[in-house]
């Protein structure tokens, strides 16, 4: 197994085009030597909810108070969090291929989901009726319910078939390319794409022996 490097004051990136997908993305070189890995902790996946504006500061608070008192029960939701992003990888990654995910694969994502349906409510705001949460309280498994929700929707959605792993051969980091052409190749043009140019050019500027 490839050893996994943690990375202090990691800023998430919501880039993929869909929440389920940047979920994917907290993992960064997937297949590099040393992956990283950027939930270490409960309180990451707390962060990463807040960050993309899944949760507010106030139910963010709420969560980490909740971790604090029950620690045990934290690490075991974190433990599920890194199980359902691995599993949903590889049924993105096979749903991009056209081929069938594996049965365990899809089976923990449907467990999850489940737990996640089971919550759902429909309510009633200033805009009209819309799908909320049930009020019986929050609980540490929170952050897992937006993930399976949006791949959910993703995967019976024809948006699907626009699902890419960035061209770098280190990062395989995935996503929409809602690109008129379907030409889409990075991740971030900004860092993969810049990295890819830079190596052509240098390869390209080498004197030649």
């Amino acid at each position: 197994m490839s050893e996994l490097l943690t990375v202090a004051d990691y800023e998430f990136k919501f880039i993929a085009g869909s929440p389920c997908l940047d979920f994917l993305n907290t993992l960064g070189g997937r297949f590099a030597a040393a992956p990283n890995e950027h939930l270490t902790q409960y309180a990451d996946l707390v962060e990463w909810l807040e960050t993309g504006g899944l949760a507010s500061s106030e139910a963010g608070a709420g969560l980490r108070r909740l971790a604090d008192r029950d620690k045990t029960e934290a690490h075991t939701v974190l433990s599920r969090a890194i199980a359902l992003r691995e599993a949903l990888y590889r049924v993105f990654t096979a749903a991009a291929a056209n081929t069938a995910p594996q049965a365990s694969d899809l089976l923990l994502l449907n467990e999850e989901l489940v737990g996640a349906l089971v919550r759902r409510r429909l309510v009633l705001s200033e805009a009209g009726f819309e799908m909320g949460w049930s009020d019986e309280g929050a609980d540490l498994a929170e952050p897992l319910r937006p993930v399976v929700l949006s791949a959910a929707e993703l995967l019976t959605s024809g948006a699907v078939r626009r699902v890419k792993s960035c061209a770098s051969d280190t990062c395989a980091w995935v996503f929409v390319d809602e690109s008129r052409n379907k030409s889409r190749q990075w991740c971030q043009m900004e860092v993969c794409g810049n990295r890819a140019k830079a190596r052509r050019h240098y390869a390209k500027s080498r004197p030649a022996r």
